[in-house]
């Protein structure tokens, strides 16, 4: 699952039907393949969104 994971996130072009037969092969199913997908994908979304407008983190301190 992390292998996928870290494909799907450096090289999205790169994941092949053989990733899926390695995550069916460890037992993932087909639903659990796609909210693999989905979690993965949607924080490359996010994280890019809040790279690119250069948003930086608020303090834990609330100061």
């Amino acid at each position: 699952m992390l292998d996928y994971a870290r494909d799907l996130t450096r090289r999205p072009s790169s994941v092949e039907k053989e990733n899926m037969k390695r995550l069916k092969d460890a037992g993932f199913s087909d639903e659990d393949i796609l909210d693999i997908n989905q979690v993965v994908s949607y924080f490359n979304y996010v994280n890019r969104i809040v790279e690119g407008l250069g948003v930086e983190m608020e303090s834990k301190g609330g100061n």
